[in-house]
């Protein structure tokens, strides 16, 4: 079986840093790219054909929204959940129609939780809001 492969998306290097050490904790995923901003992000996606994007929300030029919007339109077998300090009741308004398949609070990222997200193809829960 083929390794999942993950790119990691983060403007700050010590969440960018969470990040990687998840990743590196899932022995049958593999780290394929690392961006600090959506523009960035999305030129990666396109590159290296991610099967998983975590992706922050807030940064600067093109935020983690958007730029998750791009990466699903050109590819929509790529998952991509968004990982920030939000609540869900903080999250920004175009949150749940972005594209992405879940959200992740920062303090909740664990290998246990990305395996999940991944094997459930998603946050069930998260799409029947955005839907």
């Amino acid at each position: 079986m083929d390794p999942v492969r993950v790119l990691i998306v983060d403007d700050q290097a010590p969440f960018l840093a969470a990040l990687r050490a998840v990743v590196a904790r899932l022995g049958e995923f593999t780290l394929v790219g690392e961006a600090t901003s959506g523009e960035q992000a999305v030129e990666l996606a396109a590159a290296t054909t991610p099967d998983l994007v975590l992706m922050d929300i807030n940064m600067g030029g093109i935020d983690g929204l958007e730029a998750t919007s791009q990466i699903v339109r050109a590819r929509p077998e790529t998952l991509v959940v968004l990982v920030s300090t939000y609540t869900l009741e903080q999250l920004p308004p175009h949150a749940r129609s972005c594209g992405a398949a879940a959200y992740l609070n920062k303090d909740e990222l664990s290998p246990r939780t990305v395996r999940r997200i991944w094997a459930d193809g998603g946050d069930d829960s998260w799409r029947r809001v955005a839907g």
